[in-house]
């Protein structure tokens, strides 16, 4: 049987955590703040064209609201779950949870681009510090067998369905109130869940240990240096001294990382993990995959609404190919990868991903939703599905159990760092693409995103040569 050890009760708190938990309610409060983690993503991206527009933000700087999130939620997920274990994970929880509600009050608000892009960052550390803990809080606070199972069916169900839901929804609020609210929607879900957590929700054991706080600042404040870096060039150029001067501070907070990781005792990324060829194949393709399709939403969000006169409503529902192909392929991924191997339906779906984006390079003016959107992503959906899972499966059934906790957090780590930097490398090179363009400004758009997305091939293109190397089959244990 599983120990529940909880931290000091509150103040106020009369009945024990056995008699005061709530099966069900502690349930709905974890799943309330995954949906939150998940839904933001996807409600900012439906939402950034409205958010361009009203604060005056071109692609570059439009382009940091959905990278300042992903780079501090990646560089900070390792140090989040250390924390948990070291502190007590509901506490943690709770207090991520509610630094989410209150960053996500403080970025409705933004009056000014450089406000929601430091709200954004705070949005991410309290989501980086509570996400950790909310499949470990059902794990330990619910009994071993149905009960378990019944809670890890509705995470999951939740989890995979967020894409559809999040695109929808953000686009309802965004096009019925205001792109403002969904963020504001945040906050009295986030505000209820920090509030009742402590009273409903078990704790689990405490591991006390070291938290690696130099590593996940340097690794942080070094590929966000690299991504800003990159952006610059598209307006500065290579040789401006504020450019150069983020390239190096980049090599040096990544060395320093490098460093850091070699000598502490607790690592956040343990840097044995990339010690195996096949696994370490695994990592660059969670890099590259995302680096691919994660400027997808990005672009056709605003071609969408700008070129073809979209609704963000039905711009949100333009995306559901995308959701369905990978909702439906992630059912029965894990049944390939047992029967055919991880590499085969990997590189199926990397295929399946080049080929969407290399439909997209031929985006125009011309293009209608229908075959010349939809089909893309519907490729792209899939492919993406079955390549992020077999390859999950592949490095997870590669490791000791006693390094699953860290190279899970690793992947997420990669797979934030992927999008972020392939982002910038993709505005940098649509904002060339319509400065040397002319004509219309849809025709412009068009031209700048054919040119992105001819880049976005090059990642695909090395994601299925790392497919290639990924290891069939877990080793014998």
């Amino acid at each position: 049987m599983t120990e529940h050890i909880a931290p000091a009760r509150p103040l106020g708190a009369a009945r024990s955590d056995t008699r005061r938990h709530r099966p069900g309610v502690a349930l709905a409060l974890i799943l309330t703040a995954q949906l939150m983690f998940v839904l933001d993503a996807m409600f900012v991206t439906i939402a950034l064209p409205d958010i361009g527009r009203d604060l005056g933000m071109s692609a570059n700087g439009l382009s940091w609201v959905p990278s300042a999130y992903a780079l501090v939620f990646g560089g900070l997920l390792l140090l989040g779950g250390r924390a948990g274990d070291a502190f007590g994970r509901r506490r943690v929880f709770a207090a991520g949870v509610l630094v989410f509600a209150v960053a996500s009050l403080l970025a409705g608000l933004a009056p000014s681009a450089p406000w929601l892009i430091a709200a954004r960052v705070a949005q991410a550390v309290g989501a980086a510090f509570a996400a950790p803990s909310v499949l470990a809080l059902i794990m330990t606070g619910f009994r071993e067998g149905p009960e378990r199972n019944r809670a890890l069916s509705v995470f999951s169900a939740l989890s995979g369905s967020g894409i559809a839901i999040g695109l929808i929804v953000g686009g309802v609020l965004t096009d019925l109130l205001s792109w403002r609210w969904v963020l504001f929607i945040n906050v009295p879900l986030g505000l209820v869940t920090a509030v009742l957590t402590p009273r409903f929700v078990l704790d689990s054991t405490r591991l006390p240990g070291r938290l690696d706080v130099t590593g996940a600042l340097t690794s942080t404040l070094g590929v966000a240096s690299l991504v800003y870096a990159v952006i610059r060039t598209s307006g500065s150029g290579w040789t401006d001294p504020l450019t150069l001067a983020a390239f190096t501070g980049a090599v040096l907070m990544l060395g320093l990382f490098l460093i850091v990781e070699t000598r502490a005792s607790q690592p956040i990324m343990p840097l044995r993990l990339f010690a195996d060829r096949g696994r370490a194949a695994g990592f660059l393709g969670m890099l590259l995959i995302p680096a691919t399709m994660g400027s997808m939403f990005f672009f056709l969000t605003q071609f969408l609404q700008t070129a073809l006169g979209f609704s963000p409503i039905r711009t949100g529902f333009a995306f559901l190919p995308f959701a369905v192909g990978f909702i439906a392929v992630s059912t029965v991924t894990p049944w390939l990868s047992v029967r055919l191997g991880a590499r085969p339906v990997t590189l199926a779906g990397t295929l399946l991903v080049a080929g969407g984006t290399a439909w997209l390079t031929r985006i125009s003016t011309a293009s209608q939703y229908f075959p010349d959107l939809a089909v893309p992503m519907a490729l792209i959906g899939t492919g993406s599905g079955a390549a992020f899972l077999a390859l999950n499966i592949a490095i997870m059934t590669s490791v000791p159990a006693a390094d699953s906790g860290a190279t899970s957090g690793t992947l997420q780590v990669l797979q934030n760092v992927g999008a972020s930097l392939g982002l910038a490398i993709l505005v940098t090179v649509f904002e060339a693409g319509t400065r040397a363009a002319t004509g219309p400004a849809n025709q412009v758009m068009a031209d700048g995103l054919s040119r992105a997305f001819g880049v976005g091939l090059v990642f695909a293109a090395g994601a299925i040569l790392v497919a290639l190397t990924v290891k069939s089959r877990p080793p014998a244990t």
